[in-house]
């Protein structure tokens, strides 16, 4: 499992978009009983703090201590410092494991078979990713523009997963049929230039070049921004599966 977002921390836990209560509520209605929960790559555990309010213990892994010490907290969740692919838990342990938008920076062999060694038989696997988010077609045009011929380079080979919607990951689990999800916002122009530096391509672009292209395009954007805030759409795509052993 890949580190990318160590760096840039303090800022993820501020302006990285909140998954919306419908996934939650979809994927807890396949779970049964709910004792405790896995979520895996956790970073500032916003998943975590969901899964908390209906399980009665939640252990939440990462690989970044700078993201779990920006990490939420509550009585019933578990930090701990551990990577994806091999953990100190007890066998067949969770009702439920999940990844928020980190599926893509695994080994998945090794970590599908950590996940079989760790899950109840009849448990639910989760995985969930957003995709490059919509405004305006003004914007859009310029945010895909940004995406593809200034960052994109600097993307690592993984970031294809996303771009294809989780489609086409290995996914070795008896599937259940997911609906779309959208996680919608109304930001101001300064929540979305937050949003844009967190991103894992721009940390590499600026060690690379030695400057932020971020400023660069927000002047781009700004005169099509119409509003003190704006819609901001993400699409949110989803696997879900039982683990049988």
């Amino acid at each position: 499992m890949k580190d990318n977002f160590s760096k840039q921390a303090d800022i993820y836990a501020k302006y990285r978009p909140q998954y919306p209560q419908k996934l939650f509520d979809f994927v807890l209605d396949n779970v049964n009983p709910k004792h405790s929960a896995w979520d895996c790559a956790t970073g500032n555990g916003q998943s975590a703090k969901m899964l908390a309010k209906q399980f009665e213990k939640v252990f939440a892994t990462d690989i970044s201590q700078k993201q779990l010490d920006n990490a939420e907290q509550a009585a019933n969740i578990n930090y701990s410092l551990q990577p994806a692919e091999k953990t100190n838990f007890a066998e067949h342990l969770f009702d439920l494991i999940t990844v928020s938008q980190a599926l893509h920076w695994f080994a998945t062999d090794e970590f599908y078979n950590e996940v079989k060694r760790v899950a109840k038989p009849g448990s639910v696997f989760a995985a969930w990713s957003y995709s490059l988010l919509f405004i305006t077609p003004e914007i859009d045009k310029l945010v895909r523009s940004y995406y593809t011929d200034v960052i994109g380079p600097y993307w690592d080979a993984e970031r294809k997963w996303v771009d294809e919607e989780y489609r086409t990951i290995y996914f070795p689990f008896d599937e259940i049929p997911s609906p779309g999800f959208e996680m919608n916002y109304y930001w101001t122009i300064e929540e979305l230039e937050g949003y844009f530096n967190t991103w894992s391509a721009l940390q590499k672009f600026i060690v690379a070049r030695g400057h932020n292209p971020v400023p660069e395009i927000f002047a781009q954007i700004k005169p099509y921004w119409k509003s003190h805030a704006m819609k901001v759409t993400f699409p949110l795509h989803m696997r879900i599966g039982k683990i049988d052993k």
